[in-house]
């Protein structure tokens, strides 16, 4: 396949669900106003940071990859999977790609991709890193950036998801999305970016205080995704599962995705997204990730896993 982008930046807000739709984010808004948006991917269940990291990275489901927090935070990601990861399968079609992974929650970097590839990487809390990340993109132009933001979500765990502290907190991300925005312009790269912001899952707002998530209720399972380039349509994305992140970024590279399996390879292109009439059509995998009936039916308290 034709590479269709030189860059691709992914910027992870971690706990930001669907809240984008209530969280004054005027520079988000502004970025993405001709772009294809939707703010009901469903997330991976159940709704954990690494589960739903990994699915993204990985375009597999946890039932495949089986990744959990723990494991993450103490094991290095096998660099000899089955089920390689984003920044595996690029280096391997490009190897002189510039690679970046900057992540506040840093088992992310350590835990759910290979350590042996070449990856440049740094932690830092979310204000402190985005400069970092900034002068990153200015001077080397990565080919592939992935980037988590991860005090969104401890706002959601301190106040409740959903609540004045957390939607501040997400509008405060908000001009961090547009600093690392306006970095690609400086570095020239813009035109040739596709830029990409998405949650990994949402959260409660418990009447005892404090948030929590891990169940599959509406707030903790449909997150936001948002996707600008220069062939993405002005769109309202219809269905759509976070572990797409692996298929879409694979297509903006020009690399073949693995045959789709549910016991492997679940990763698709949306609909509607690119013009391409060529993308086959969407498959359904409610059934394997618990997605039925789409509208919650069960109370709105998270499910502690």
């Amino acid at each position: 396949m034709e590479r269709k982008y030189s860059h691709v930046i992914v910027a992870g807000i971690d706990g930001a669900g669907a809240f984008f739709q209530s969280a004054d984010t005027p520079e988000f808004d502004s970025i993405f106003k001709n772009g294809a948006v939707t703010y009901s991917a469903l997330a991976s269940n159940p709704t954990i940071s690494a589960e739903c990291w990994g699915s993204m990275l990985l375009g597999v489901g946890p039932e495949v990859h089986k990744l959990t927090n723990g494991l993450v935070s103490s094991t290095p990601y096998p660099e000899d999977s089955q089920f390689p990861s984003l920044f595996r399968r690029i280096r391997e079609a490009y190897p002189e790609a510039e690679l970046g992974s900057y992540c506040d929650w840093d088992p992310i970097t350590y835990g759910i991709v290979e350590n042996n590839i070449g990856v440049s990487h740094d932690t830092a809390r979310d204000d402190e890193l985005t400069p970092i990340i900034c002068d990153y993109i200015r001077e080397k132009k990565p080919d592939f950036l992935f980037i988590q933001f991860d005090s969104v979500d401890g706002a959601g765990h301190k106040h409740g998801y959903g609540t004045n502290e957390h939607l501040k907190r997400l509008h405060e991300v908000d001009s961090l999305i547009a600093d690392i925005h306006r970095a690609s312009e400086d570095a020239g790269i813009i035109d040739e970016t596709l830029f990409i912001v998405i949650a990994d899952h949402g959260g409660t707002n418990p009447a005892d205080g404090g948030g929590s998530h891990g169940g599959w209720t509406d707030e903790e399972k449909y997150v936001t995704f948002a996707v600008t380039g220069k062939s993405i349509r002005n769109a309202e994305i219809d269905a759509m599962n976070i572990r797409d992140l692996a298929a879409i970024v694979l297509y903006a590279f020009g690399i073949e995705a693995p045959e789709f399996d549910e016991n492997g390879w679940t990763s698709q292109i949306p609909e509607g997204i690119f013009d391409d009439g060529t993308l086959p059509a969407y498959r359904d995998i409610s059934h394997l990730t618990g997605a039925e009936p789409r509208i919650s039916r069960i109370a709105h308290t998270s499910e502690l896993i």
